[in-house]
């Protein structure tokens, strides 16, 4: 979340810089599903590591096991069985839509980078499309059972979260997220700049979603309109309810909300 911040506050000169760099270094990767496909997963193993390291750890450090949801610890052999399922998927299903997807866009690099308001303004407007599409799409494979059997059940044998398993779905599952993703930025019609930073930050969102802790400095501590850990937590739990992925507002509007374990404690 601290690169997301320096990337976006730290000027209008700073994201003009980053955007240049990209643009010399990288117009061709940007056009290349293997690189989107790579620099996603990458992506997606680098935020977890840190979580990796903390299940490591919190078994011998009081003040991080003070801090965790989960009753039981995800072992080292199921965070890289995890990691093999999901790359498997990301090379015969992801690979495949992200070249259909960038074959039928035509995606212009302008020369000028957003400014920092523009920037901010669209990955939140990003987020926002995204939250209603999947609270939408996974409110209703709950509910049809031929939908949660088919696509979303291999998501729920998770039942304690981990970070690493925030995309340990189905392939049905990552290519819906994925397509729900790539419309929203879309619908949005952002900067291709302001459009990566919404696709990393959508990343981490379900990374620390799934983390499994409850640190004070988390963003949903911060920002209480945030879920959280503890709010899909209770999701894995119960399953049903907090279909929202990163605010609370639709689940409060449909009735679908949950009371997270932190919740109960304080009542």
């Amino acid at each position: 979340m601290i690169v997301f911040v320096l990337l976006i506050f730290g000027g209008d000169a700073f994201l003009q810089w980053i955007w240049d760099l990209v643009c010399e270094e990288g117009r061709a990767l940007l056009m290349s599903p293997h690189w989107s496909v790579f620099a996603a997963f990458s992506a997606h193993l680098i935020f977890s590591v840190p979580f990796l390291l903390l299940d490591v750890f919190s078994p011998h450090v009081g003040w991080i096991h003070k801090y965790r949801i989960r009753r039981q610890l995800v072992g080292l052999n199921e965070w890289f069985r995890c990691a093999s399922r999901i790359l498997w998927k990301y090379v015969v299903g992801v690979l495949p839509l992200t070249a259909l997807l960038l074959s039928l866009r035509r995606t212009h690099l302008p020369e000028k980078a957003p400014s920092m308001l523009q920037s901010f303004r669209e990955c939140i407007s990003c987020m926002l499309v995204f939250d209603t599409l999947f609270f939408m799409f996974h409110y209703t494979i709950h509910k049809i059972p031929w939908f949660y059997h088919n696509i979303h059940s291999a998501h729920h044998m998770n039942r304690e979260t981990f970070a690493l398993a925030a995309q340990d779905s189905s392939i049905g599952e990552l290519l819906s997220l994925q397509s729900l993703a790539f419309l929203s930025a879309m619908l949005v019609r952002c900067h291709p700049l302001s459009e990566i930073l919404f696709h990393l930050l959508n990343t981490w969102m379900a990374v620390e979603d799934h983390c499994g802790y409850d640190f004070p400095w988390a963003l949903h501590r911060l920002l209480p309109c945030f879920s959280g850990a503890p709010h899909h937590s209770a999701h894995h739990q119960h399953f049903r309810g907090n279909f929202a992925p990163y605010f609370r507002h639709w689940d409060y509007i449909f009735g679908t909300s949950l009371p997270t374990a932190v919740e109960k404690r304080n009542l």
